[in-house]
């Protein structure tokens, strides 16, 4: 053993496991079409995880509290609250099915190849690329999400412009992550 275990719970764990345990509340609330008050609930939990997805990367690292079940749970909690919302979103009509399956073939593939990466003793970074996705698709589905048409703007057309270009940023990002691996691959083999 290398140093003291410390416990799982700790402020950046529960924050990432709250975010988890939000999934289900947001599919409740997004079931059918929202009123306002479920329309509100969803707006402020899912921006509640996406400012808690940030603080709790950032407590772990300040903190020496990174482990290897908070870097897997983290970037899983965020794909949970993403994927969830994107899927509950299609049947309300608020965002196209296609998109939401190119996006969530994207992570599919990514996280795929992830695992055969590390399989292969090799490391894939998150890309600037893929960061600047996510915060597009966090923006986007924000606005999307949010309720109300506020000084005569129209959140929702701003939300699906975003949501393309997050969808550009995950493509272009995905190539970059393949590329990385092919390059990695042919160095070690």
């Amino acid at each position: 053993m290398s140093g003291p275990r410390r416990s799982f719970w700790n402020l950046p764990n529960t924050l990432t496991v709250i975010r988890i345990l939000c999934v289900p509340i947001m599919v409740a609330l997004l079931w059918d079409l929202p009123g306002r008050w479920e329309s509100w609930a969803a707006f402020w939990i899912f921006i509640g995880a996406m400012i808690t997805d940030v603080i709790d990367g950032w407590l772990a690292r300040k903190w020496n509290l990174v482990s290897p079940m908070g870097a897997y749970l983290d970037p899983m909690a965020d794909k949970l609250m993403v994927t969830t919302v994107l899927v509950m979103l299609v049947p309300l009509g608020w965002v196209p099915a296609w998109l939401t399956a190119l996006l969530l073939c994207r992570e599919i593939a990514i996280t795929g190849l992830r695992g055969i990466a590390s399989q292969e003793g090799m490391v894939i970074s998150a890309s600037s690329m893929g960061k600047v996705k996510t915060a597009y698709q966090s923006t986007a589905l924000g606005f999307i999400l949010w309720p109300d048409h506020t000084f005569g703007a129209d959140p929702w057309s701003a939300g699906i412009v975003l949501l393309y270009l997050a969808t550009l940023f995950s493509l272009v990002s995905a190539g970059e992550y393949f590329v990385g691996f092919a390059k990695q691959s042919t160095q070690i083999g």
